[in-house]
């Protein structure tokens, strides 16, 4: 007696499942091909925890690889260790928010060009009681009456543009962390997620951006207590690694994903991205 097997059509009614069976194989190759059929069609894209944590590429993403075919794989780091991915060649494009530091990246001879993509705002948080006085749409005077009240303070200290921008701000107001640090300020070396998890824990004020204030769910005692000042503007770009630095840079391809979030259809993406109906982000690409 022969035991059947799974690769062998026995009887007449076998060989017509398995006629069928390859038939529909066949036409299931042609529609669906093999991802190997398009080696390297992704990139490796170097950007902030603000943009993923406030769930912006999750949204984005999806719509340019419909558009392009292009998978992105994306690296949250602070804006400071995204731009050395780039510097060292590990990504294929940065998408980032601290203008100065993006100037320097390309004049170094890193990035090929930043483009302008869209905008936000930072907001100062901290409790609802606001015990040491700051609410008000001046940030710097905010910071100020931190430090003399010695306000419990979370910074990031990621070298991020958050980080960034709290800085430039502790320097308005006449007061350097590094050197002579406030008494309640704590750097925690985390992302923006985390730091609001702190703050929000144990009562501290802390700087964010707005996406990430309005994705984050876990807000406790928190409010918004400043926000509206002009030095509280918060603006992206995108940065494409020079391929004269790292040659097995996808130039071409990193090319089409910064030249979709600048286009018509990118920045309505960008647009269209809410939460709870707030708008989280703002194209600026121009015309």
């Amino acid at each position: 007696m022969r035991a059947a097997t799974s690769a062998t059509c026995l009887h007449p009614i076998d060989m017509t499942h398995c006629r069928l069976l390859a038939f529909a194989l066949v036409a299931l190759a042609l529609v669906c091909p093999a991802a190997s059929a398009q080696p390297g069609r992704f990139i490796v894209v170097a950007s902030t925890t603000s943009t993923e944590q406030s769930g912006l590429f999750a949204h984005l993403l999806p719509a340019f690889r419909r558009a392009t075919g292009i998978e992105v794989r994306v690296v949250a780091l602070g804006t400071g260790q995204a731009l050395d991915m780039g510097r060292r060649g590990d990504a294929d494009v940065v998408f980032v928010h601290d203008p100065a530091a993006e100037a320097r990246f390309v004049a170094e001879g890193y990035g090929l060009q930043r483009r302008p993509v869209m905008f936000n705002d930072f907001v100062l948080l901290g409790p609802t009681a606001d015990p040491a006085g700051v609410r008000g749409r001046d940030i710097v005077v905010a910071f100020g009456r931190l430090a003399k009240a010695g306000a419990a303070f979370v910074s990031r200290g990621d070298n991020s543009g958050t980080h960034a921008a709290e800085l430039r701000i502790w320097k308005d107001a006449g007061i350097v962390p590094g050197a002579a640090k406030p008494i309640g300020y704590r750097e925690c070396g985390c992302g923006m997620g985390p730091a609001l998890n702190i703050a929000a824990s144990t009562g501290a004020y802390l700087l964010a951006d707005r996406g990430s204030w309005l994705s984050f769910r876990n807000r406790g005692d928190l409010a918004v207590l400043v926000e509206g000042d002009q030095r509280l503007f918060n603006p992206y770009g995108v940065i494409v690694v020079h391929p004269g630095r790292h040659p097995h840079v996808k130039t071409e391809l990193a090319q089409a994903f910064a030249d979709w979030l600048v286009s018509p259809a990118g920045q309505a993406s960008i647009a269209s991205y809410r939460i709870g109906g707030e708008q989280l982000f703002f194209p600026n690409a121009g015309p």
